[in-house]
């Protein structure tokens, strides 16, 4: 059974917009509206929460469904909302990490999270090197930063460390690469 698509973040801000609409009515007006909307969050988180008790009272709630329902967009968030999300922060980022390290590897790059402090601030340092312009750089910091934000909508700031990184006017090559070019070189008949 398959459920027609839904954007959370769509919705969320539909959401938003019609309750700014309501203050056109007036202040008793948009008051009513956050009250029914808070009303409404509360009973379908009270209906998650007993679902997720359900579960687990008969057994069913294994770490295959908690892995589906954290791995699923929709209920995810559903789940985020209402404070039941199986898996804390710092092993969401982690989880978020390890979607995009594919990505990441094929422009030669990688991220290491170096720490999620109590303030909601994701610390993280950028490993390896990324072929191609420097726009490229930019590009996997924001597929890095937008998978987090979506696994960890709460985190506050995203930040580079760089202080481990050397830093200089023009491109640095590790000396790892350079020894395997040199390396690779010698077994293809010595052309470097």
């Amino acid at each position: 059974m398959s459920t027609p698509a839904l954007d959370p973040a769509s919705c969320g801000e539909r959401i938003e917009l019609l309750l700014e609409a309501s203050a056109a009515a007036g202040p008793v007006a948009r008051e009513r509206a956050e009250e029914l909307v808070r009303l409404v969050v509360e009973l379908y988180g009270a209906g998650l929460e007993r679902l997720m008790e359900l579960a687990y009272d008969a057994g069913a709630l294994s770490d295959e469904l908690l892995d589906a329902m954290a791995g699923d967009a929709l209920v995810s968030s559903l789940l985020l909302v209402h404070g039941l999300h199986p898996y804390g922060v710092e092993e969401r980022v982690e989880r978020a990490l390890e979607e995009v390290r594919p990505y990441l590897g094929s422009h030669g790059g990688d991220v290491r999270l170096v720490e999620v402090t109590d303030e909601g601030v994701v610390h993280l340092e950028m490993l390896g090197s990324c072929d191609g312009c420097g726009s490229s750089a930019a590009t996997l910091e924001d597929a890095v930063e937008g998978a987090i934000r979506t696994a960890a909508p709460e985190i506050q700031a995203i930040e580079l460390d760089t202080s481990e990184a050397p830093r200089s006017g023009g491109a640095v090559i590790g000396i790892d690469q350079l020894t395997s070019r040199i390396h690779a070189g010698q077994r293809e008949g010595s052309r470097v």
